[in-house]
């Protein structure tokens, strides 16, 4: 059944077991938390997912809404397993994708303004103050092309030519084929990112063989398209796959419609501290997380 989401666990689970030749998964609970990593390993794996080959990570962590403790163990795990993606040594760019002023949107210009950066610090006056392992960290928010006039990635490839970080971590909002999943989980991948794909606008994709250096992408699913959603409300009502199917792929303004949860303010502004938390908290290990929170907020 053809449907739209960015999230590599939805993709599978509509796929059966015994056709998941190239792909291989691993599901395990931490601290409440469920992770789902998915691993696309050959082209083959690819055409099955309609992925590009590498890991997606999945975090179930719970409603953003009903758990707005900022220091629970979910930010422990978040941030080990985007550890886990980054290089050891060097600078780290920080790119917040999105458009602040659609609030579905907003999740990585939000993320972006919450990031520690530290790469005008010299190590000299990070040594007088402590903090002599301070990473070096860059943050950046592109904007998007219809404000800019300039496509995100050309915005990125020419701040990586001129800082010359060793890898990039972008934040984006994702589509979601499930309500359920809307600010509920939080998904990681060393794969990259197409802007705009979660809204139907995709534009230049931001990855290794674009940038030159490893692309970390973390995202939060905001939105579900209109018609994914009615063709799941229409076959619970008995509808058949077929049917369902040709309501999605209907050519109409339908198919441009995207849905958003009611308290997706709330949503988009925890999230954002949690993500941005997770990255600050990965890149300096040695800063307590009050400590960062304290100084970015």
């Amino acid at each position: 059944m053809i449907f739209r989401t960015d999230l590599a666990l939805e993709r599978k689970e509509y796929i059966e077991k015994d056709a998941l030749d190239g792909i291989v998964s691993e599901r395990k609970e931490v601290d409440s938390v469920v992770v789902t990593t998915i691993t696309v390993l050959n082209e083959k794996g690819e055409k099955i997912l309609s992925k590009p080959k590498g890991k997606y990570i999945t975090l179930e962590i719970g409603s953003f809404m009903k758990n707005s403790d900022l220091f629970s163990p979910r930010l422990t795990v978040l941030s080990d397993e985007i550890r886990r993606l980054v290089p050891e040594e060097g600078t780290v760019l920080v790119a917040g994708l999105g458009n602040d002023k659609i609030t579905p949107d907003a999740l990585g210009p939000k993320c972006a303004s919450l990031i520690l950066a530290t790469r005008h610090i010299s190590k000299e006056l990070a040594k007088s103050i402590g903090f002599e392992n301070l990473r070096a960290v860059a943050s950046v928010t592109p904007g998007v092309l219809g404000i800019t006039g300039i496509e995100t990635a050309e915005s990125l490839e020419g701040i990586v030519k001129k800082i010359k970080p060793s890898c990039i971590i972008v934040v984006d909002a994702l589509a979601s084929r499930n309500t359920a999943r809307l600010g509920t989980t939080v998904q990681i991948t060393d794969t990259g990112v197409s802007p705009g794909s979660g809204v139907g606008n995709k534009r230049g994709t931001i990855d290794k063989s674009t940038m030159g250096v490893p692309v970390i992408a973390i995202g939060v699913p905001t939105v579900v398209d209109g018609l994914t959603m009615a063709a799941d409300v229409l076959k619970d009502a008995g509808m058949s796959d077929e049917e369902a199917e040709k309501l999605l792929l209907k050519k109409d303004e339908g198919e441009l419609m995207m849905v958003t949860p009611k308290e997706i303010d709330n949503v988009i502004e925890r999230a954002a501290a949690l993500v941005a938390m997770g990255i600050n908290t990965a890149l300096q290990p040695d800063i307590p997380a009050e400590d960062i929170l304290a100084i970015v907020s």
